[in-house]
C-alpha cells in the first residue's frame, strides 16, 4: 500500500493537518516543521492524490506556467527553475506555450489549475476571472495581480554604459519593437536612449534596428541588414536578447569583422550558452532563480488563504548584473591591443 497522509504525519511527529498544510503550500508553517515534514515525505515516497485533494477543497495541486515560447533559452531556463521552486510544495507545473495568443491562457481553466504564473509577452488579454495569477516581465493588467520583473530600462542602460566606458561611441541597438504590444522591448530601448543621452550622444535612427523575433536568425539578419545599410558601421551593438547577440556575432564573423576588435557586442538574458560561445558573450543577467522563487512564493500566499491572500497586489523588482566577457572585453591575452578609444 502506498504511504498515506497519516503515515507522513506519524513519521514527522506532527498532525495530519500540518502535513496537509505543507503539501498544499500554505505559508503559516514554521520552517523547521516544514523541513521535518518534507523529509518524511521524501523518505516515504509520499505522492499527494490530486483527486482527494480536490474533494477536500485543497485544490488540484497543479499550477500553470504560461510563457511565450519554449524555444527561447531564457524561458526554457525559467520554466525549469519554476518547476524546481514548486516541487517542495508538492505542486505539479503545467507548462503552456502561448505564442502570444490570449486564448491559450483563457483555455487553462479546463485543466483545473489552482493558479497561474504568466509571462504575457505579446498578450494583452486578461487572465481567467478568479484565477490567482503572478505576472512576470510585462505588466498588462493595471495592478490587478502580483508582478515580478527586472527594471528593463535600468538594465539596458547598464549594458549601454558598459560599451561607452570601453570607448565605443557609435552604438547600435538590435531588438527594437516592430509592432505593439512590446513593453519589454520598449523599456530596453528607452534605457539605451537614456544612457546615450546622459553621455551627450544623439541616437542615430539608422542604428536602431527593429526585429520580427528575438532569435538567432533574427539577430543575424538584423546585423546583416545594418552593415549593408550604413556607410559608417557601428563600433558596438547592444542586442535586446542573448540569442539576437549570438546571431549578430555570427554575421560579423562571416563578414570578416573581429568581435570585439571591430564591433563589441553585448546581449541580455544571461543564458548559459553565452558563457560557452566564441567569443564568450557579455550580457545583462537577471536574477532568474530569484524571479522563479518569488513567483511561486507569491502564488502560494494567494492560494494559502488567511491575511496574506488578502494583501493588495505587489510589485517586486528583481536585480540584475552585468557579466562582461570576451565579446566586449576581448580575450585575456588580447585585451591590451584594444585600449579605450578617444572620442572622435
Amino acid at each position: 500500500m502506498p504511504p498515506r497522509l497519516k503515515d507522513v504525519a506519524a513519521r514527522a511527529g506532527v498532525s495530519i493537518k500540518t502535513v496537509s498544510n505543507v503539501v498544499n503550500g500554505f505559508v503559516h508553517v514554521a520552517p523547521e516543521t516544514r523541513r521535518r515534514v518534507q523529509a518524511a515525505i521524501d523518505a516515504l515516497g509520499y505522492v499527494p492524490d490530486p483527486t482527494a485533494r480536490r474533494l477536500r477543497g485543497g485544490g488540484s495541486g497543479v499550477i500553470a506556467l504560461a510563457v511565450p515560447e519554449l524555444r527561447s533559452p531564457y524561458y526554457a531556463e525559467l520554466a525549469g527553475l519554476i518547476v524546481q521552486a514548486a516541487e517542495p510544495r508538492g505542486w505539479t507545473v503545467l507548462i503552456e506555450q502561448t505564442d502570444g495568443r490570449g486564448d491559450r491562457i483563457t483555455g487553462l481553466r479546463r485543466h483545473s489549475v489552482d493558479g497561474l504564473i504568466l509571462a504575457p509577452q505579446g498578450v494583452d488579454r486578461e487572465v481567467p476571472d478568479g484565477l490567482p495569477t503572478v505576472l512576470l516581465g510585462e505588466r498588462v493588467l493595471d495592478g490587478q495581480t502580483d508582478h515580478v520583473a527586472v527594471d528593463g530600462a535600468a538594465a539596458a542602460g547598464d549594458a549601454t554604459r558598459h560599451l561607452l566606458r570601453l570607448g565605443r561611441w557609435r552604438i547600435a541597438a538590435i531588438g527594437a519593437p516592430d509592432r505593439p504590444p512590446a513593453i519589454i522591448r520598449t523599456q530596453r530601448l528607452a534605457g539605451f536612449r537614456n544612457a546615450l543621452a546622459d553621455s551627450g550622444l544623439a541616437v542615430d535612427p539608422q542604428l536602431v534596428v527593429p526585429v520580427p523575433g528575438m532569435h538567432l536568425a533574427d539577430g543575424a539578419a538584423a546585423m546583416a541588414g545594418l552593415l549593408d545599410r550604413v556607410e559608417r558601421r557601428p563600433d558596438a551593438v547592444f542586442c535586446f536578447t542573448d540569442s539576437l547577440a549570438l546571431g549578430a556575432i555570427r554575421t560579423c564573423l562571416e563578414r570578416g569583422l573581429d568581435v570585439p576588435g571591430d564591433i563589441a557586442v553585448i546581449g541580455f538574458d544571461g543564458i548559459e550558452e553565452g558563457a560557452y560561445s566564441t567569443p564568450s558573450l557579455s550580457t545583462i543577467a537577471p536574477d532568474t532563480a530569484r524571479i522563479a522563487q518569488l513567483a511561486v512564493d507569491l502564488l502560494a500566499e494567494r492560494l494559502g488563504g488567511g491575511p496574506s491572500a488578502a494583501k493588495p497586489p505587489r510589485e517586486i523588482c528583481v536585480g540584475h548584473r552585468l557579466v562582461a566577457r570576451e565579446s566586449t572585453l576581448g580575450s585575456t591575452s588580447a585585451r591590451s591591443r584594444w585600449p579605450p578609444r578617444s572620442r572622435a
